[in-house]
């Protein structure tokens, strides 16, 4: 065995020096005659080793699963397989240091014929580009001469009109022609690339290698790279940071002070953390198309309940005449898990009430989720009479709603940190878990781009948009809960946080029309439009004017996921 893999070691070794700068003979990367006895050899390492113990645990599963065979009859060959794969282990334990070193041959030969190859596919599909543009030019002025002279020829307006056309649409296509070419020869130079990673992972027996992962990704990104749907799906964004750029900039020069700080960017955070509850809540309920106009009243109903049960001492507030009320004899403990079961119970009960006529009968959320906010809001203030609950116990208060000291700055700044920013990284995780890992997540977006096709697959529409509806509950209700440990809470409480759920939402990526968008792009888009306000507010512009800025970015947000899905369509 030694002697075959050092005389292939030679030979590779050969190959290579007699390629020098001349060119590769060979129609694909895999087919190199040399890179054809490596795999060859290590299989033969491999196959009463490592493949055979790979395919006996296959067996294995098979058998466990087989309805066919009795128990006795599965029981006699599972324990079959396992001696079989102690003597298959025996057999990689002795190969393994020469299946490493060949194997490091091999990768060291491949990777060295891989500069060579893909040098010359991409010389050779460059070539070609440049000659496909040259082409393209000079039957961009061929059509244009014909055309021009058609359309001066034409005696009759319509004539004109119709060489005119014809003459855009022969430019249109020509160019159209050259682009699918060009796309085949970047497509031509990625697969280079590609036959030779997958070649690698061939040899090191279907590992993949990190470095090889992010440059197949790079390459990926750029071979796919178009300006215009770069800024269509960025440019957005581009303008908001540069918003943050002349924010930080101007800060200074107006006498705000630094606006980039570690104290202001904690106060963000923490403004940001329950708005993330309502936002996670609204986001569901866009993917499938919808909307929710109920989120502030929900805001406000967990709160008051939370306020009332946590307020220390009798509250001022009498809740339909009844009270005033007093909880502090029962344990903290219970007190919080009442407030918190209490808040999402209510906000789910609304929360399945407007999902009912928006699953069974088809009522647009608009529409629904209005009709509920107007029935929280109205009872609400006429239960409490518009009075605020009143704050609730510090002790508390401090404990889930206050700051961990961290340090101090330079100039004795104390720098702490939120503790709301937590739990709303855990809802974070919850929801991404719920869109990305689980059955409940995939029919979300099954339903969101096509109910019709959704209810055919099988899946329950019905079902679906309750769930999705009884999941912004559970977030509603979480974030109320929390808000209550920011503010005094009254039937108030929340005004307006329904747009800035749904603007926070669009600005995150999240498709009006249904089906597109991520949990990680609702978070975001919390984060920029709490930094939004808060900037305007650092640098003390009017609050009436913050709502002009706000109102900008939501058009333009919108505008250009309309741009978006008219260009899919």
């Amino acid at each position: 065995m030694a002697e075959n893999i050092n005389e292939l070691k030679a030979q590779a070794q050969n190959r290579i020096a007699s390629l020098g700068d001349g060119k590769i003979d060979i129609a694909s990367f895999a087919e190199d005659p040399i890179l054809v006895k490596y795999q060859e050899a290590l299989n033969n390492l491999r196959k009463d080793g490592v493949n055979k113990v790979t395919e006996l645990k296959q067996a294995i599963v098979v058998a466990k699963k087989n309805k066919m065979l009795e128990d006795s009859e599965r029981t006699s060959l599972i324990a079959e397989y396992n001696a079989q794969i102690l003597k298959a282990n025996e057999v990689a334990a002795n190969n393994a240091e020469p299946d490493k070193a060949l194997t490091k041959d091999a990768l060291d030969y491949a990777n060295t014929l891989a500069l060579k190859y893909i040098a010359q596919v991409e010389k050779t599909e460059d070539e070609k580009i440049n000659s496909l543009k040259k082409e393209y030019e000079e039957k961009v002025l061929k059509i244009k001469a014909e055309g021009q002279k058609r359309i001066a020829s034409a005696s009759e307006k319509i004539d004109r009109q119709t060489a005119a056309y014809e003459l855009k649409s022969a430019l249109f296509d020509a160019k159209n022609r050259m682009q699918s070419e060009i796309d085949r020869c970047k497509d031509a130079k990625k697969q280079a690339f590609v036959d030779h990673v997958q070649e690698n992972r061939a040899i090191r027996n279907g590992r993949t290698n990190f470095v090889e992962n992010v440059q197949m990704n790079f390459k990926n990104y750029v071979n796919n790279f178009k300006a215009t749907k770069f800024f269509l799906d960025n440019g957005l964004y581009i303008a908001i940071l540069l918003f943050f750029i002349i924010c930080i900039i101007i800060a200074p020069i107006s006498g705000a002070g630094n606006l980039l700080t570690l104290p202001n960017i904690f106060t963000i955070l923490e403004q940001s953390s329950t708005r993330m509850f309502y936002a996670l809540g609204v986001a569901g309920l866009i993917l499938i198309a919808g909307t929710d106009l109920s989120v502030g009243r929900m805001v406000a109903l967990g709160s008051v309940i939370t306020g009332l049960i946590l307020h220390p001492g009798d509250n001022i507030v009498k809740f339909f005449g009844m009270g005033p009320w007093n909880f502090t004899s029962m344990p903290m403990g219970c007190r919080l898990a009442m407030a918190l079961f209490l808040s999402i119970f209510m906000c789910v009960v609304f929360c399945i009430f407007a999902g009912f006529f928006t699953a069974k009968l088809k009522i647009h959320p608009f529409i629904s989720t209005l009709a509920t906010q107007l029935i929280i809001y109205g009872l609400l203030f006429f239960g409490t009479t518009g009075t605020p609950v009143g704050s609730i116990d510090s002790g508390i208060k401090d404990a889930i709603g206050g700051r961990w000291l961290l340090g101090y700055l330079g100039d004795g700044t104390a720098i702490t940190f939120p503790k709301l920013i937590i739990p709303a990284a855990i809802a974070i995780a919850v929801a991404w878990f719920i869109w990305n890992k689980t059955t409940f997540g995939k029919n979300m977006y099954a339903v969101g781009g096509n109910a019709e096709a959704a209810a055919v697959s099988g899946i329950s529409v019905f079902w679906v948009t309750m769930g999705i509806f009884i999941m912004a509950g559970i977030f509603y209700g979480c974030g109320a809960f929390l808000e209550a440990f920011r503010a005094n809470a009254s039937a108030g409480t929340g005004q307006g946080y329904e747009m800035d759920a749904i603007a926070a939402c669009v600005v995150g990526g999240i498709s009006f029309n249904g089906g597109i968008g991520k949990i990680g792009g609702a978070a975001i888009g919390v984060i920029i439009f709490t930094g939004l306000t808060y900037c305007l507010t650092f640098l003390h512009i009017d609050t009436n004017l913050q709502f002009v800025f706000k109102g900008f970015i939501i058009i333009a947000a919108v505008a250009l996921d309309s741009v978006k899905y008219l260009k899919r369509k």
